[in-house]
Order: structure tokens, then C-alpha cells, then sequence
């Protein structure tokens, strides 16, 4: 997922792509039509006739909509594919139109794989017909992703492009907000620093601006950087707010400071500022960092008697920390806890619960193969980095048959693992003359519009040497090539 800021208080700045509540959608139709998507052979056959027959427009509600597109940016899928699924739901009623959730889900897939000219077109479309869908969440996705692929000028340039051709209005501070935080969340410091002393004259400043930009300088890890800013931005007479202690705090953490993260959250006391969950989980998490697992329970312990309810992240960052100290069983038992209440884990619970156990003599290979099976139990999808995780330990292990059932799992789904994860599990085949094997897990992937690595390719061609089989392998470079075909080139015109 992009080079992103990942401090939890960058969500008051700018939430990430939310997803829609499914507990009253069907769970299996999602998977269904996302299956269907996912494992369509597009571009090699075009993908409207197969959704007009499998998936009838009077089912497509805008919360359906929204969560098969949720589904399919987890999955990394093609975004191509995504595009005709957002566009044939525009054929649905005009009683039901489009969510700007699905519009930003849609453009995010596109921008993600570099089709730039697909996510401009989608903008003008969006314009004419539903303006309203037009957000500064939009409107982020896209100079985020040219912030990260192009240069400062094409950021500015497309910066321009929006307002006078796309929202076609006078931009405020909202909009100067959206471009700084595009280049912050690349890091890119230098040049955030550049547009905010170029343009903070037409746009006044306000504390968020301020706060993006001391977020930036704390995502660059640069933690004398940071205070500079803050003295900087006090100076200038903008009120810090919780957000901005937040911000301190969480770079104090990371950097280990976790006496000065605590002062920070006294002096929140103080100044009667409201402490909100994400900086009672930041400071947990900080606890982990030190290895103070009973601090991290008092902080936890605290969030109750702060008004507030605890949630999914907070007990994640209470498990991690334990796991850090390694306290597994203590990990469990908070999920235990957790459970009880009421509280689902999410892929973040296992990942930390697979780590631990990962290095824990007590429980080891065997414990994570438990938890892989409860995960499954849950129908849980693991997030990429959990997958490739799962799949370098299953395969170093020599469970290779693992790596095969979490790779048809993940299928199931309607989900396409990430092709560091195809790398390590086709590496693994090979290795055990399960080359057929090999192929059709390269074959699988193709087929769903994703491109496999050239050290793949050529481990088959080695691997393979019946003529059938090198006659499969043929057609699998010949569907290779029409889907480079269709891939943005590497000078792919940004705006």
C-alpha cells in the first residue's frame, strides 16, 4: 500500500479508505462477485459480458458496490478490472448512485498501478455526472500517488489541473492542506517545505497545515527536526491541539523516548486538552518499544477511566507489546479478553500473534500453525505483508503444502497474493520437482491480470521439459506479453 504515514494520528488528519460496515450485507455474495472478477482472464476477454450475466444491476446496492471495491483494493487487484466493475455499476438506477467511497476506492486501485490516464478520465466523468462525489479525499488519492511517481512540478501542475479543470472552483486552505499532505506522505520535506513558504500567502494557514507538516518531519524519523517546527509553528501564534501532541508524542515513542512521550501527555492534562484513544494506543505501543509491558496495562487500563472504549487497535498495540516482552501467553489471554467483549481480531491481531510465536521457543511453528487455522476459521484475509510472512515461514519450514493451502485460500476469497509471496511459494515447488504445481499458481496469477516476476518465469522454463508442459508455458509468455500490453509504460504521462 503506498509509502504512507502510518502514525495513528495522521487519521484525524486524513482517514484512510474506510471500509463499509458489512454485518448486514451478504458476506458470500461479496466473495462471490469479487471471485468473479478477480478470476476473470481480462484482457484477453473482455469482462462487461461476464458481469451483465453474473451479477444482475437490481443487485448492486451502493454499500455492495463499495465493499466488492474494498475487496478488490485489499486484493491488489488489476486496476482495469476494478474500472469496469465501478463502471458497469453506474448502470444501476439512478435511485441508487454511486458513493464517494466507491469513486475513491476505484481511483486508489487505478493510481496504485500507475493508469493515470484512466484515473483523469474517471475524474472528468465523476465531474459531469456526479460532481458531488468530487472530496478532498479524491482529490489526495491522486496527487498522493503523483507526488510518489512523478516530480515536483507534475505535482504542482496536476495541482492546477484540478482546480481549473476538474473542481473548477478557487481553491482554499482545504485544498493547500491536500497538497502538502501529498508531499509529506511521500517525505519529501524538502519540497512540502518549498510549496507551503510559495504558496502560504495565498492560502492561509491554519493549525492543520501546520500539524501535516510537523506530521511530516516526524514520519522522516527526524525527531530535533520536528520540535524545530513545533517552537516554529508556536511561534507563528497556532494553537497546538491534541493532534499536534499526538504527533510529538508518537515521534518521541518511535524513537524511544518514552519519558519525554509521557511528559508530553502530562502537560495534555494541563493544558486541558482532550486525550483521544489514538494517543492512549500510541503510548501503549511506545511501552512495547521500551519492553514495559505493566506500563502498557496501566495505560490500557486507563482508557476506560478516560470516558473512552477501548478498541481492536488499542488491544492490538496491548498484544504487541506483550509480545515484544515475551509474554505470549499473556498476549493470548488478552484476545481472550478481547473476544469477550465483544471485540472481532482483525488481520492486525494475527500478524502480531504470528510474530510472537514466530519467536517463542514454547509455542513456535506449531503455534502459529494454530493460529493460521483459527484466522481461516474466522475467514479472515491476511494483509500482504502477514501472507508473505506466512508464506517465507511455511516454505523455509518445509510445509510447502501450507504455502499451496494458503495461496487457494487466499484465491477463495477472491483475492490475488502479492507476487513476492508467488516468488517464495513457486521457489519452494521447484525446489521439491513439484513444478506443475509451480505453473499453476503463475498461471492463476496472470490470468487475474497480474503480471509474475522474470525470476519466476525463467525457474519454470528450467523446471518444465515435456513437451506439453513447455507448450503451456508458451501460452502463459504469450498471455504475459498482451498484459504488458496493457500495463502503463515506465514514462507513463502523469497529468
Amino acid at each position: 500500500m503506498l509509502k504512507k504515514i502510518s502514525s495513528d494520528s495522521y487519521r484525524l488528519l486524513a482517514p484512510a479508505l474506510s471500509p463499509s460496515s458489512s454485518s448486514s450485507l451478504n458476506r458470500a455474495e461479496i466473495e462471490r462477485v469479487t471471485r468473479i472478477i478477480n478470476d476473470h482472464p481480462y484482457p484477453n476477454h473482455p469482462i462487461q459480458p461476464i458481469l451483465t450475466k453474473q451479477i444482475p444491476l437490481s443487485s448492486l446496492s451502493p454499500e455492495f458496490v463499495s465493499e466488492v471495491l474494498g475487496r478488490l483494493f485489499a486484493a491488489h487487484s488489476n486496476g482495469l478490472k476494478a474500472l469496469e466493475f465501478f463502471k458497469y455499476s453506474l448502470k444501476a438506477p439512478k435511485s441508487s448512485p454511486p458513493t464517494s467511497d466507491s469513486f475513491e476506492k476505484t481511483l486508489h486501485i487505478l493510481t496504485r498501478m500507475r493508469y493515470f490516464d484512466q484515473a483523469w478520465a474517471l475524474m472528468e466523468e465523476i465531474r459531469k455526472h456526479y460532481p458531488d462525489l468530487l472530496t478532498f479525499k479524491s482529490m489526495s488519492i491522486l496527487l498522493c500517488k503523483i507526488a510518489k511517481f512523478g516530480s515536483y512540478e507534475e505535482t504542482l501542475e496536476a495541482f492546477k489541473r484540478m482546480e481549473k479543470e476538474i473542481f473548477r472552483k478557487k481553491f482554499g486552505v482545504d485544498e493547500f492542506n491536500v497538497l502538502l499532505r501529498a508531499f509529506c506522505t511521500e517525505r519529501e520535506m524538502k519540497e512540502a517545505r518549498s510549496i507551503f513558504e510559495k504558496l502560504h500567502s495565498r492560502f492561509k494557514p491554519d493549525v492543520k497545515t501546520m500539524n501535516i507538516l510537523l506530521l511530516g518531519f516526524k514520519e522522516v524519523g527526524d525527531v530535533t527536526a520536528t520540535e524545530l517546527f513545533y517552537h516554529e509553528m508556536v511561534k507563528r501564534r497556532f494553537k497546538p491541539n491534541s493532534v499536534t501532541y499526538g504527533i510529538r508524542i508518537d515521534g518521541f515513542c518511535k524513537k524511544r523516548n518514552f519519558g519525554e512521550a509521557l511528559r508530553l501527555f502530562e502537560e495534555m492534562d494541563r493544558l486541558n486538552l482532550d486525550t483521544t484513544l489514538q494517543i492512549l494506543t500510541t503510548l501503549i505501543h511506545g511501552s512495547g518499544v521500551v519492553r514495559n509491558k505493566i506500563k502498557a496495562r496501566q495505560l490500557f487500563d486507563e482508557i476506560p477511566k478516560r470516558g473512552l472504549t477501548p478498541d481492536c487497535g488499542a488491544y492490538n498495540a496491548l498484544m504487541s507489546t506483550l509480545m515484544k516482552c515475551r509474554d505470549v501467553s499473556g498476549a493470548i489471554q488478552v484476545m481472550k479478553e478481547m473476544e469477550e467483549k465483544g471485540i472481532e481480531p482483525d488481520s492486525v491481531t494475527f500478524h502480531s500473534m504470528f510474530i510472537g510465536m514466530m519467536k517463542s521457543k514454547e509455542f513456535g511453528f506449531d503455534g502459529v500453525c494454530e493460529y493460521y487455522q483459527k484466522m481461516k476459521e474466522r475467514s479472515l484475509v491476511p494483509k500482504t505483508p502477514t501472507v508473505v510472512m506466512l508464506m517465507k515461514l511455511f516454505c523455509l519450514n518445509g510445509e510447502v503444502n501450507l504455502g499451496l493451502d494458503l495461496w487457494k485460500y487466499m484465491l477463495e476469497k477472491g483475492y490475488c497474493p502479492h507476487g513476492h509471496a508467488l516468488d517464495l511459494l513457486t521457489t519452494a515447488l521447484c525446489a521439491r520437482r513439484r513444478a506443475n504445481d509451480a505453473f499453476e499458481c503463475s498461471r492463476q496469477t496472470v490470468e487475474r491480470g497480474r503480471c509474475v516476476s522474470e525470476p519466476v518465469f525463467r525457474m519454470l522454463e528450467t523446471s518444465l521439459s515435456s513437451k506439453d508442459e513447455l507448450r503451456k508455458l508458451e501460452e502463459l509468455k504469450k498471455k504475459i506479453q498482451k498484459l504488458h500490453s496493457f500495463l502503463p509504460p515506465p514514462g507513463t504521462q502523469l497529468i
